[in-house]
């Protein structure tokens, strides 16, 4: 089933975070997303402007609380927002990260 289309699932502290096997083969899934020490994904998306780039963050915020999966996010040199995603109860990556990775790719086409 094509992530974006899954919905993100609670995890527990005792769930174990993925390998880096199953993290390879999911980060196929989605578009340029950065495996970081095996433990976070992170994008960096370039827009024409604050504006754009504000929007295009307060959409991926309602996405997340819509999928109970808070990414970390920023807004630097005026138009970059850097999206860093991880699983906080686990310490690492689960599939949930890659879920809302894979909507927020399909949100940036959208744009």
């Amino acid at each position: 089933m094509n992530l974006g289309h899954k919905h993100c699932k609670p995890c527990e502290k005792e769930t174990l975070p993925l390998t880096a096997v199953e993290n390879k083969k999911l980060a196929e899934e989605v578009d340029n997303w950065m495996i970081e020490e095996n433990k976070k994904l992170e994008k960096v998306l370039v827009f024409k402007d604050f504006k754009e780039a504000l929007n295009f963050v307060d959409k991926v915020g309602k996405i997340a609380e819509t999928e109970n999966h808070h990414p970390d996010i920023s807004i630097f040199d005026y138009k970059k927002v850097r999206i860093v995603l991880y699983t906080h109860a686990i310490d690492g990556l689960s599939e949930n990260d890659f879920i809302l990775a894979s909507k927020i790719d399909e949100l940036n086409r959208k744009d």
